[in-house]
């Protein structure tokens, strides 16, 4: 009989993921960004939501290509309308931290070391400051969230259903920008509550080698590097206030791989900000968008 009940439960469990598999798949783009956006709030809260200010304390971590050990600090996203401004400041003179940015129509890319230089990660925004201004970063945090006025930004949107991600079963959404861009963008929602939990964003520079002058060494050709770049932004542990659903706990996490003839190297590092808490239309002071 124990048999019997067991054998019963485990084809219910098989048919009922395989009924929402097909289910996934054959969802539209359209049908994932409507119950994506029920998944956050209402029509009238997310509407109400003029600005937004999240805060909370990061953790700096070298994951590969450094020293190691982690810093501690402070991060606060503040976005009104297409307007941001993610500042991450750490208490170290080498690496200060991050600060990006975008007014409506301009970005800038603060220095963040102690040499007034960008970090990798801030050297990326800024050669692909698409990222920002689509209003991908910073996810559903972000008043400029692309997915929240698809007929102002217009999009490429291709579903491409269930995937693996880490172990993780998610449902995968290519976002491709109205202008031309060289970024693989994907994002991930959680099938079952339709939460935007992760973005993904990749950037492969091959090689161009350039005939040189005659009787140049190999040294030249072995200069010329393959770059891969990725950028991964993480949402989870999400919280209902003021009528929205938004996640309090953001990684960002930065990975840059170069294969070059003589050797090469893989730089990992993750801004981790948890417990974040977040306030609605907070009337920013216009200065925190200032673009010098």
């Amino acid at each position: 009989m124990f048999r019997k009940v067991l054998v019963f439960f485990l084809l219910t469990i098989g048919c009922s993921f395989s009924l929402i598999t097909r289910a996934a798949e054959s969802m539209s783009p359209e049908e994932l960004v409507s119950k994506h956006l029920n998944a956050i709030g209402s029509k009238e809260a997310l509407s109400n939501a003029k600005s937004r200010a999240v805060t909370g304390q990061v953790e700096y971590r070298i994951l590969s290509g450094g020293r190691g050990g982690f810093l501690d600090g402070s991060s606060t996203l503040l976005t009104e309308g297409h307007k941001l401004l993610l500042y991450i400041k750490l208490p170290n003179n080498e690496y200060r931290g991050e600060r990006f940015i975008f007014d409506g129509e301009k970005i800038e890319i603060r220095p963040a070391t102690a040499r007034q230089q960008r970090s990798l990660l801030g050297e990326f925004l800024h050669t692909q400051d698409v990222i920002i201004r689509e209003g991908l970063l910073g996810g559903v945090l972000s008043t400029a969230w692309p997915l929240l006025e698809l007929d102002e930004r217009k999009p490429k949107l291709s579903y491409d259903g269930m995937k693996t991600v880490d172990g993780q079963k998610l449902l995968e959404l290519r976002y491709q920008p109205r202008k031309n861009t060289d970024l693989n963008i994907h994002l991930y929602f959680d099938p079952d509550s339709f939460r935007h939990v992760r973005t993904v964003y990749t950037l492969t520079v091959h090689p161009s080698f350039v005939a040189g002058a005659r009787g140049a060494s190999e040294t030249g050709n072995a200069r010329q590097t393959e770059s891969q770049s990725r950028l991964d932004e993480k949402f989870s542990d999400f919280k209902t206030a003021e009528g929205l659903t938004l996640p309090t706990h953001y990684v960002l996490q930065y990975s840059e791989e170069r294969q070059i003839r003589a050797g090469g190297g893989t730089v990992v590092s993750a801004w981790d900000t948890k417990d974040a808490a977040f306030q609605q239309n907070v009337s920013p002071d216009p200065r925190n968008f200032q673009v010098h």
